[in-house]
């Protein structure tokens, strides 16, 4: 899957399903453009093409609540890792989605609970994503030791492929001996490989802007509001209940006990949220067709079926055993405050 702000029919972000064609050739793309846009590095001195010559670089266009991107990272990670000494640079170029996302400490925060290590450059102002033509979260752009692009990778999966191709553009550098193994990943979490056969959800936004399916009557934007959750909700519909504020980007819970109504079907479901104010926090309960979620929770709910929220995030509520059906979600929080962005599935 990958996430596009490509421009469709509406003008919005969603996610598609691409696939890359699979040649034994590697075609001259174009060439690796500027990184001056970048308004900070993270784990790095700011990086200039001209440095990077002689050496085989590898682009990978992100943002850190992004799902599609998070189930890509042990991939990236690991080719870092087992190629760096042979000639390989990976450079994060984080875009962010969601303004929170262009918060440095809130970057500097996920970079450490993913342990990556490598460059990332701060792109706030979309000015390296402009300067690729990059329309994808998450993009992979392969550049060989001539600065030249010569293949690319938009959205999740063909990971053999990509470390082949790191593999040729090694070869052709003179890395010696350049191994032929591809790396074997045990991902957990959030980064674990979403269970495609059963996923029937698509991400979904919360915000007036691009969301779909609301199921509550009387919505209106940027104004306090009481809503309800009507006594039935059809598959990807959702609806509240409790006094909120629709805005743009998000929905803001702003008396405690409000809720939040899904129906999904899907192995996993996440909800990219964080407190309207730093430094607060929100406590919350999952259910699950009713009953807390507790033989289905995810990793950010504890054994009695709750959780806290404590900064701006992913946080993985679902991760329910076989067999997959329709399921009604629904998150209390018992307290105000709460912020949240898009739901995504896995």
């Amino acid at each position: 899957m990958v996430k596009t702000i490509a421009a469709t029919q509406l003008g919005m972000i969603g996610c598609t399903t691409q696939h890359t064609t699979t040649t034994a050739e590697l075609p001259i793309e174009g060439e690796l453009p500027s990184l001056d846009g970048a308004i900070a590095w993270l784990n790095s001195q700011p990086l200039t093409v001209d440095e990077l010559r002689g050496k085989v670089v590898l682009i990978n266009f992100c943002t850190y609540t992004c799902i599609n991107w998070l189930r890509q990272l042990p991939y990236v990670r690991a080719w870092a890792e087992k190629y760096q000494d042979q000639g390989l640079v990976v450079i994060g170029v984080h875009t962010p989605e969601f303004e929170f996302e262009k918060i440095t400490n809130n970057v500097r925060r996920a970079l450490a609970d993913m342990r990556i290590a490598y460059p990332i450059a701060m792109d706030n102002d979309y000015a390296v994503w402009r300067a690729f033509g990059n329309h994808y979260w998450p993009a992979l752009y392969f550049v060989d030791r001539q600065g030249r692009i010569r293949h690319h990778q938009f959205g999740e999966g063909d990971y053999e492929r990509s470390e082949r191709v790191i593999q040729q553009l090694l070869s052709e550098s003179g890395a010696n001996p350049v191994s032929q193994d591809v790396v074997e990943v045990d991902a957990h979490g959030v980064e674990a490989a979403a269970d495609w056969n059963s996923l029937k959800s698509p991400e979904n936004y919360l915000g007036y802007e691009r969301t779909e399916h609301f199921a509550s009557s009387g919505a209106v934007i940027n104004k306090p509001r009481s809503y309800t959750v009507p006594a039935q909700l059809r598959r990807n519909q959702w609806a509240l209940s409790g006094d909120w504020t629709i805005g743009r980007q998000a929905i803001v819970l702003n008396q405690s006990g409000g809720r939040i109504a899904y129906r999904f079907h899907a192995r996993d479901l996440h909800l990219v949220m964080g407190p309207a104010e730093q430094g607060t926090s929100v406590r919350f309960r999952v259910f699950i067709d009713g009953q807390p979620a507790i033989a289905t929770r995810g990793l950010d709910i504890n054994d009695q079926g709750e959780g806290t929220v404590t900064e701006q995030r992913l946080y993985q509520l679902i991760r329910q055993p076989q067999p997959i059906s329709d399921r009604q979600f629904e998150i209390e929080f018992l307290d105000a405050g709460v912020e949240a962005f898009a739901f995504t599935f896995g």
